[in-house]
């Protein structure tokens, strides 16, 4: 009883010690590489740490950031369907982003406009609610979560084919700026940036948190939240517009990335032996953010000084999850909605 006791609190300790070093690697890691004796003397001088505090320290606490809001979207989805293989990448969330955003940022750049960070979230969070409404308005009608996940997969891919023809006929600069995006990348990330998607990014997480006690309620039986209290009909919105909202924050600032909402609330839960909301929240966005530190490594590194779509990088080792996932599943069996 110890030792179970004692596992979330040595598995939270666990995440947050490789958060932090993959956070120290990644500044020191690149085409330049600098030693970690350079790194903490740039950090202490700001004015005299010219590629630290300009270009390393806003990517590497966008990757952390970001990554731990998509892992968080992820489990807030997989808590609405009650299925694990939901997440926004999957349902065609990020896509409806994508469109939205590439249509905005077209639309500005041919007139000379500059849009501002909230204005990008702004409208990547209506993008995501179009295509979580199409999403809901499907599972009406589609009760078997597989079907579900491939209509979300349809929908993904109308949007990206809109977005594609968008890319098509509009002005060479502004083919240059989407296709750069729509590839996914931390890169070119600025202190506004990072302080507008903490922000964001932080008031939905602790909204998310102080939900844990109605989504560990639903996590047993929607008769069951409703005999504890529970709005269902209201904490199923909050739920929509939380993980919407983070998805529409990573959107905005680093483009579509695939797998890792689905990937590491599985893992986590995994490493935790529990879906506690109280823990599995926490553990979601360190290990997020672990995971797309790690990946954007790879994705500086790997080619340098060439960089990799974080997005490939992510695939690579997230659908290798999401299909042990599916295949442990218990011959196939379908997920309730």
């Amino acid at each position: 009883m110890k030792n179970h006791s004692l596992r979330p609190a040595a598995g939270l300790v666990l995440l947050a010690a490789a958060t932090l070093g993959l956070l120290v690697w990644n500044i020191c890691a690149g085409s330049v590489y600098l030693p970690p004796g350079e790194v903490l003397a740039a950090l202490l001088s700001p004015e005299e740490g010219g590629i630290v505090w300009g270009i390393r320290l806003p990517r590497v606490l966008a990757a952390a950031i970001l990554g731990g809001a998509l892992s968080v979207s992820g489990f807030l989805l997989q808590t609405f369907f009650a299925n694990p293989i939901a997440g926004p990448f999957v349902l065609g969330i990020s896509s409806g982003a994508k469109l939205t955003v590439a249509l905005a940022l077209v639309a500005f750049l041919s007139r000379g406009v500059l849009i501002s960070s909230m204005a990008m979230v702004a409208v990547a969070f209506a993008g995501s609610m179009i295509s979580m409404g199409f999403v809901l308005l499907m599972s009406r009608r589609v009760r078997n979560m597989s079907m579900l996940v491939v209509c979300g997969i349809m929908i993904g891919n109308i949007c990206s084919a809109v977005t594609d023809f968008v890319v098509t006929f509009s002005d060479d600069s502004n083919i240059v700026n989407l296709h750069n995006w729509s590839l996914g990348s931390f890169s070119g990330t600025s202190w506004e940036n990072v302080r507008l998607m903490a922000w964001v990014a932080g008031v939905a997480l602790v909204l998310a948190f102080l939900l844990s006690k109605p989504i560990g309620a639903y996590q047993l039986g929607e008769v069951y939240a409703q005999n504890m209290g529970v709005n269902i009909r209201r904490f199923r919105v909050e739920l929509i517009l939380l993980s919407s909202l983070l998805s529409a924050c990573v959107t905005a600032f680093a483009g579509p990335i695939s797998f890792v909402g689905i990937a590491v609330p599985h893992l986590v839960k995994s490493l935790f032996r529990t879906a506690r909301p109280l823990i599995v929240i926490p553990g979601c966005f360190l290990g997020g953010a672990a995971f797309c530190l790690f990946c954007d490594l790879i994705a500086r590194t790997a080619f340098a000084p060439r960089d990799m779509s974080i997005s490939s990088v992510t695939a690579v080792f997230g659908a290798p999850v999401v299909l042990c996932l599916m295949a442990s599943r218990r011959g196939g069996r379908e997920g309730r909605l």
